[in-house]
């Protein structure tokens, strides 16, 4: 297989050292032993899975069974051929486990139809019930021919408990991204013998995570679409969607972006790709996205769930916080924990030395720590020992990225968290009271704020440093609006929710809202000593700590959006991520308002048309917009 798809499954954040290169896959060849099987699923399809055995599993050294589900591959394929590695962590593969690997639906080697976020629909039906190897009564629709991610994940297990022999009937399950929903549907009427799930960065609503943000679309990931809108004609080991990836003959990405015009000039590549003509046809939140978004199932759920994220995820960070809040909701005493690092999407299942994130270090090893520490612990207690949920593990294990280091809580947001207003003062300061002005810029569709100053990651498969990058070059836009504290006389830790209740106006008829959380350097801040970029001092950087975005036209209502009524001060409140950041003694703490950042997310027209999918070029148009004084940002801070 070519080695640029290997490097396209980095991209996508898939971190798959599954699908690399066999060279120093020695320990794998020499301790385990691969079989490859087509699973029959209830429907009749048959699913491709490798497992790797450990070779010294016996009726008396029993393994339990550790699986990921992915659309991304399960290379190498053949009985003969071996990966660099198995499992979540080299210190997982040699502590030895049942490893499972297993094509999705529709995708490489497997039968059937692929499915974006395959609907989740098992769990609503009145169920039989049917019973496995020693174990009590299931809850799935065995005779059912509905089927979804949770029915296969289910048919899959049973299946591998009668055929795989010496297993210890235990079974755990986790994924990356993509895979990472694969994980969590999994766990929606789950098969009895499923013990643990570490969802990693799971996608959870495609209208919120990944290709929209609040409703406004990442153009950054347009480029992806030949990998998920593309039916591969029948079980295969090759690319097949590799025709349509689109060679743009340049290195300058904004450029080509910003030269591509309106959306509907991307028919001209994706005419025939069904996941960019769904993604046209629906633009709201309607029931074609609300049905494929996992958060509603999350009920039931009976064993145990450790989610993971990186809080510099540009990908999935709406994801594992959601599901992580939405399972400790819903499953009163269900062991539910949540971990998040100082990561990039899925960068913590493989170890850098130096860990960075653009341009900010946060230390050395944390991946590993993460791994031998946090994980292993996990699946080992669960799987192998005692399973009775004491691990030695916190509620929520998270990194302070000002601080740098790890803290642990016994709820998530913390107990002790006090919510404290930041008020956007005209005067250009985050003021403790609301003032009675209002701060003023030109919005231009035609020339907009661009979301990084590096061009050439523009060309990539999804967008990564920006989501610490420096913001001087933003921060010195007229278009941009930027409010600040004076310098801080003692650290300030913010922990928790972030919401963003901004009140505004526009001389057009629609408009987006960017809010950026940042942390600025004092001026005789020294530059550590693993720079990326020589060109940078962090004297005076303005790190991005936070940031989301809205389609102003969902304001009132993902499904039914309206428009500004011009000039009319009006209500626009949103949600950022979560953060856990120490802005220290000598820093301040900033926020940045702006309404275009191309093209991490299209451009909207600021007139109001019923689909931007299909806006013309005559539709875009300059509009002036106003944030008022009693605009606020409210946090929650850690004493």
């Amino acid at each position: 297989m070519k080695q640029w798809f290997y490097a396209l499954l980095l991209l996508l954040g898939t971190v798959s050292v599954q699908a690399q290169s066999t060279a120093s896959g020695n320990f794998v060849k020499e301790n385990y032993q691969k079989f490859e099987y087509k699973i029959p699923m209830r429907d009749g399809i048959k699913l491709h899975t490798a497992v790797y055995v450990p070779k010294d599993a016996s009726a008396t050294t029993k393994y339990p069974f550790l699986m990921q589900r992915t659309c991304y591959s399960v290379a190498p394929y053949g009985p003969d051929a071996y990966p660099a590695q198995v499992g979540p962590s080299k210190t997982l593969m040699r502590e030895k486990y049942i490893f499972v690997y297993q094509d999705v639906r529709g995708r490489w080697e497997s039968e059937g139809v692929w499915t974006n976020m395959t609907p989740t629909v098992t769990d609503q039906q009145p169920t039989p019930t049917a019973k496995s190897k020693g174990k009590k009564s299931a809850t799935k629709p065995v005779s059912s021919t509905l089927v979804d991610e949770s029915s296969d994940t289910y048919d899959t297990i049973e299946w591998l408990l009668k055929n795989v022999p010496n297993n210890n009937g235990r079974v755990g399950q986790w994924g990356i991204s993509y895979p990472g929903f694969y994980t969590v549907a999994g766990a929606v009427g789950a098969h009895p013998a499923l013990k643990a799930s570490s969802p990693q960065a799971p996608v959870s609503d495609f209208f919120f995570d990944d290709f929209h943000h609040n409703g406004a679309f990442i153009q950054a990931y347009i480029f992806t679409y030949p990998v998920f809108g593309i039916q591969h004609p029948a079980p295969t080991t090759q690319p097949w969607f590799a025709s349509q990836m689109i060679n743009t003959g340049t290195k300058d990405g904004f450029q080509w972006q910003y030269d591509l015009g309106p959306l509907k000039n991307a028919d001209k590549y994706y005419k025939d790709n069904f996941f960019w003509q769904e993604t046209v046809d629906h633009p709201n939140y309607d029931e074609f996205w609300q049905k494929r978004s996992i958060i509603p199932h999350l009920k039931n759920i009976n064993h145990a769930v450790m989610t993971v994220g990186g809080w510099f995820d540009a990908e999935d960070l709406y994801g594992p916080l959601n599901i992580y809040k939405t399972i400790e909701k819903n499953n009163a005493g269900t062991y539910n924990t949540l971990v998040m690092g100082p990561f990039g999407h899925g960068r913590w299942s493989a170890e850098t030395g130096h860990t960075l994130h653009s341009n900010i270090y946060f230390g050395d090893s944390i991946a590993t720590f993460y791994q031998r520490n946090i994980e292993a612990k996990f699946f080992t207690h669960f799987l192998k020992g005692a399973g009775d949920g004491k691990t030695g593990l916190p509620e929520a294990y998270l990194f302070d990225t000002g601080k740098k280091e790890w803290k642990t809580f016994d709820k998530w947001p913390a107990a002790n968290a006090q919510p404290t207003s930041f008020y956007l003062s005209s005067n250009g300061q985050l003021a403790q009271q609301a003032g009675n002005g209002y701060s003023e810029f030109v919005s231009d569709p035609m020339k907009p704020v661009p979301y990084t100053e590096d061009i050439t990651t523009l060309q990539g498969f999804t967008p990564f440093n920006y989501m610490s990058e420096d913001q001087r070059f933003a921060s010195r836009r007229p278009d941009v609006l930027t409010f600040q504290t004076d310098v801080l006389t003692e650290d300030l830790t913010l922990g928790g929710e972030i919401t963003a209740k901004l009140k505004v106006s526009t001389t057009g008829t629609d408009a987006d809202w960017v809010v950026k959380l940042i942390d600025v350097y004092p001026p005789n801040e020294p530059n550590h000593a693993y720079m990326p970029n020589k060109n940078i001092t962090l004297g005076n950087y303005q790190q991005m700590v936070r940031s989301e975005a809205i389609r102003g036209r969902f304001r009132n209502s993902f499904e039914k959006p309206e428009p500004f009524k011009p000039g009319e001060k009006t209500d626009v409140t949103f949600r950022l991520q979560d953060v856990m950041h120490t802005f220290k003694k000598g820093h301040r703490i900033m926020i940045q308002v702006q309404s275009t950042w191309f093209p991490l997310i299209d451009r909207n027209p600021q007139k109001y048309v019923d689909n931007i999918y299909k806006a013309d070029a005559t539709d875009f148009q300059k509009a002036t917009h106003r944030v008022y004084d009693d605009s606020v940002i409210e946090v929650q801070v850690l004493k």
